[in-house]
């Protein structure tokens, strides 16, 4: 089967089209014919060695496809599933844990549910996990029109809080609009104050966070006191050590480092995060822009793009 390979860390030029062998599912597994793969950010860091892996490897661990076969005889050949966490996904085939997959409600395009599960249970366990969001509160969203910030914004603004997006062009800056933003804003010096003047001179309740170094100190400064911040990506690259002290300066915030898999731990949490994020797809209430699909063999330029931040939403490769 075709497949994106990698065979040593390094940028998206490391990124090779090539047959390989095609998956043999394991226990409580289920062999799937991938139709679309999701591209996130993380795939970037494992290519390039900043998160541990192993060479050579096939990247991506999100999507959706039809399933081939089960074994247990418990799901029909032919259904339409999504999945967060099949390592291998940039491929014809992958292998699919059977106990963290959804099926996907129809109404629901494929491209969709591609790229639905890790960006929307990230929004989820950050507005409910990190902390519990309640009406009123206030937020700042860096990276605003990116695939989480979009979801993020649009599920913040669904529960009636007041989100403050960050963003760096105006084609993104409209997007965050639309999504529901009370306020967009521009990365530059003034960053805090301006979005502090905005809320009544105050600070807000909770910055998420998934740029990184180029932006810790003005999440630092926007917080109110006792506030918290969640850096939960590290799009510019990772944040410098800092005295622990700064928190206290400014206002004995709390900071957190969280990530996806310890908020589905369990299958149960998999399950009711997956289950409410296609909940909200399928009503309308998030709706997913998804950037023009790549096909697999050009996985090199998604991630180019995707680096560069020349794409708005969600990013995948057609299968």
């Amino acid at each position: 089967m075709k497949a994106i390979l990698v065979s040593r860390h390094g940028g998206p030029e490391v990124l090779e089209y090539t047959d390989v062998d095609a998956p043999v599912p394991g226990e409580g597994q289920l062999l799937v014919d991938v139709s679309f793969a999701g591209v996130n950010f993380i795939d970037t860091y494992f290519r390039s060695g900043t998160y541990p892996s192993e060479p050579p490897y096939i990247p991506g661990t999100e999507g959706c496809g039809r399933v081939v076969d089960d074994p247990r005889g418990e799901i029909a050949p032919g259904t339409l599933v999504a999945w967060h966490d099949a390592p291998g996904s940039y491929a014809e085939q992958v292998a699919v844990d059977r106990n963290r997959l959804v099926a996907v409600p129809e109404g629901v395009a494929p491209e969709v549910a591609a790229s639905m599960l890790l960006q929307g249970m990230t929004s989820h366990y950050l507005l409910h996990g990190v902390r519990e969001t309640d009406p009123g509160d206030t937020m700042v969203v860096t990276a605003g029109a990116g695939g989480v910030g979009l979801i993020l914004t649009q599920m913040a603004a669904a529960e009636e809080a007041t989100v403050y997006s960050v963003v760096s062009t105006d084609e993104k800056e409209r997007l965050a609009y639309e999504a529901g933003a009370a306020k967009v804003f521009r990365y530059g010096p003034s960053l805090a104050e301006e979005i502090k003047a905005e809320n009544g001179g105050r600070g807000v309740d909770v910055v998420y966070d998934g740029v990184g170094k180029d932006t810790f100190e003005m999440c630092l400064g926007v917080a109110r006191p006792r506030g918290l911040v969640c850096s939960f990506g590290s799009a510019s690259g990772d944040v410098e050590p800092f005295k622990i002290q700064e928190l206290k300066s400014h206002g004995a915030l709390f900071l957190t480092r969280p990530s996806l898999a310890h908020y589905v731990a369990t299958d149960d949490e998999f399950l009711m995060r997956a289950q409410a994020v296609t909940r909200a797809v399928e009503d309308g209430t998030v709706k997913i822009r998804v950037n023009p699909p790549y096909e697999l063999k050009n996985a090199r330029q998604a991630h180019e793009d995707l680096q560069a931040r020349r794409t708005t939403g969600s990013v995948v490769l057609a299968v």
